[in-house]
């Protein structure tokens, strides 16, 4: 495999690495369908709809009140996942379904 030493572009298999270039690769969208189509390329239909689930998820979390066997009946996302999302939208430190959401709420009222 060839290196290109112009772009910095190296073979790896550190996670770190791997994940810093995914995100440097998920901010260059500018428009919805811009994101459509590199989530496109780059996941699955599976991945794709598993990833909207959970926001659906963290999104229906945080704006009602419904328990998590109601969500879990509205949506068909296992009890397991809508647990593991709550507890990442309200008590891990990473906070990255929280600041998406207020994100997107400050962008709706402004």
């Amino acid at each position: 495999m060839a290196i290109d030493e112009e772009k910095g572009i190296r073979p790896t298999r550190e996670v770190a690495v791997l994940t810093a270039d995914l995100c440097a690769a998920l901010r260059t969208p500018k428009t919805e369908d811009e994101m459509c189509r590199l989530l496109t390329d780059l996941c699955t239909p599976a991945e794709i709809r598993t990833l909207a689930e959970r926001w659906h998820v963290a999104r229906l979390l945080d704006g009602t009140d419904l328990s998590y066997r109601e969500v879990h009946e509205a949506t068909g996302v296992s009890t397991t996942t809508i647990v593991r999302i709550a507890r990442f939208l309200r008590q891990e430190p990473h906070q990255g379904y929280r600041r998406a959401i207020d994100s997107m709420e400050a962008a709706d009222a402004g």
